[in-house]
């Protein structure tokens, strides 16, 4: 069958799609959009998170013939051209990617969890935009497994990007130096 959808803000189209393929199996293999990863298959690991008319699944679970017609939002999207999106500048400067396999899926659960809550401060109409917690990080990110980092640079990471995101450069660049540092005299855990 042939696949029409919107991808990345990019009418994309694939031809010779078997019904039983995956989202994750067609953005990366026919549309050649390799930044979701292929780790469990089993929507365990949060590794191939995307977009889906601004919801976030598991593009391993999804079926393609889904997509048809539809919105597909990536990690490659995020950016803009040559920029990196303040989430993905913020995950590479706090030390949050390792390996990276995991680092595609937790940059778009970040960038999910940061603009839904910048929009619910909005709409609450609270001047400025609120940082969220690390317990309101951890949940968000509750979907997505890393081996590698033991997460406390994700958590800088997110803060630096929230930082980053309500215009506060300042504040993000001495927060993510701070839990660095902290890092550091805790006998270096990650």
């Amino acid at each position: 069958m042939r696949i029409t959808a919107t991808v990345n803000g990019e009418i994309m189209q694939a031809d010779d799609v078997w019904e039983g393929e995956s989202l994750l199996y067609l953005l990366r293999e026919r549309l050649g959009l390799p930044g979701s990863k292929n780790a469990c298959e089993q929507g365990e690991c949060g590794s191939c998170t995307v977009y889906l008319d601004g919801v976030l699944v598991c593009a391993c679970l999804v079926a393609a013939g889904q997509a048809q017609n539809r919105s597909i939002g990536t990690v490659e999207g995020l950016a803009s051209g040559d920029d990196l999106h303040p989430v993905q500048e913020a995950f590479a400067e706090a030390g949050a990617v390792q390996c990276g396999f995991c680092t595609p899926g937790l940059v778009v659960a970040a960038h999910d969890l940061l603009t839904r809550h910048g929009q619910e401060q909005g709409q609450a109409g609270e001047p400025g935009r609120r940082r969220p917690s690390d317990p309101e990080i951890r949940e968000a990110l509750a979907g997505n497994l890393c081996r590698c980092t033991g997460y406390e640079k994700i958590l800088a990471a997110v803060h630096l990007a929230a930082d980053r995101m309500a215009g506060d450069r300042m504040a993000g660049d001495r927060m993510a130096g701070d839990r660095m540092a902290g890092d550091r005299m805790a006998g270096g855990a990650e």
